[in-house]
């Protein structure tokens, strides 16, 4: 990978920590997975409250991304299960309730990787 890839990459993961925080989403980690994953180089993680507030980060995410040239790539996932992904490519987005983020504990299973954003 290029050097001016993975700073495009790093600029798009930061925007999106910034629109996710506008949104009020708990918890938001950055994980630079980019040494231990050979698909994406990011990760961002977040909790949102409610399946509204969910689906509204959602869009306002691929709105504010697509009109700096980033596409989604693949959705997984639906609000009213608790959990939904955007792959933007070099950074993966994971939208979680409360409830499931305890579940699946995403956070737990890249612990080989360190956070570069945490919010609380």
């Amino acid at each position: 990978m290029t050097q001016q890839t993975a700073l495009d990459a790093a600029g798009i993961a930061q925007r999106i920590v910034d629109e996710l925080s506008d949104k009020q989403v708990e918890n938001i980690v950055l994980l630079d997975v980019s040494k231990v994953s050979s698909f994406t180089d990011y990760f961002v993680i977040g909790t949102a409250t409610s399946e509204r507030q969910m689906k509204a980060v959602m869009e306002s995410l691929e709105r504010t991304l697509e009109a700096q040239g980033v596409r989604v790539r693949a959705r997984e996932g639906r609000p009213e299960s608790g959990w939904v992904l955007l792959d933007f490519g070099d950074v993966i987005v994971h939208l979680f309730s409360p409830d499931a983020r305890a579940f699946y504990r995403l956070d737990d299973l890249w612990s080989r990787v360190v956070p570069v954003v945490r919010f609380t």
